[in-house]
């Protein structure tokens, strides 16, 4: 998900939104923390006799992508959020939105398994249940590293004898995370893509070939040194 930047008077710009906040009181600190690493500024407060809170803020367009998921769970449901294209400003340099880690990505094509997937488990959170069809430059986690991860979920375990295959199929994995399409949104990152389909939301990286991939992010990072 992109914002659409516009150059004024010479300066590149940035669509800023007026937020309007109600929540209980007891949310209201979480609230203005988050607001504050989105970058909004808050310009009014007041707190009435009936427990509840108002707070407005003005916030790059930006900075409200995948919000509202962490507003509703931050507040318990209890909280509502309005907002609403208020006007361009300077963009906000040295700042970017969103998650600092990498992504969990398939080198190949094919359906998951449990023993691949318990393979990677250590990197990072897994999005995908066992079962599911991939395919190579799918995001399948969230990486714990910064950078990406190219990591293989498709194989499978070769069975020597009855037992092991007993124990292949008793084997556990941790319950995969599965975004909404509000958090997908946010997770994004500029060589990402969101993919939408009657069945399932499918996250991608733009290069889906993996040697191709990797040498454009290290032309890239030469770029910026």
């Amino acid at each position: 998900s992109k914002v659409i930047y516009r150059e004024i008077d010479g300066k590149l710009s940035e669509p800023f939104e007026s937020v309007v906040i109600d929540t209980p009181d007891e949310y209201s600190g979480a609230v203005i923390d988050s607001m504050a690493q989105r970058k909004g500024e808050m310009l009014n407060m007041e707190t009435g006799n009936n427990g509840q809170t108002r707070l407005e803020f003005s916030t790059p367009t930006r900075g409200l992508i995948g919000y509202d998921s962490q507003f509703l769970s931050m507040t318990r449901g209890y909280g509502i959020l309005n907002h609403t294209f208020s006007e361009y400003k300077p963009v906000i340099r040295g700042w970017e939105p969103g998650r600092r880690n990498g992504a969990l990505v398939s080198i190949n094509q094919g359906k998951t398994t449990t023993y691949a997937i318990m393979g990677v488990e250590g990197r990072g959170t897994i999005f995908v249940d066992p079962g599911t069809e991939v395919y190579e430059g799918m995001i399948i986690g969230q990486s714990s590293r910064e950078r990406d991860i190219s990591v293989n979920v498709t194989k499978g375990k070769n069975m020597t004898n009855v037992r092991s295959a007993t124990k292949d199929q008793t084997a556990t994995i941790k319950k995969p995370t599965h975004l909404t399409l509000e958090e997908s949104l946010e997770f994004l990152n500029e060589d990402e893509l969101l993919e939408i389909t009657p069945e399932s939301i499918r996250l991608r990286k733009r290069i889906l070939e993996t040697n191709a991939r990797e040498k454009a992010a290290k032309k890239a990072k030469k770029a910026t040194e």
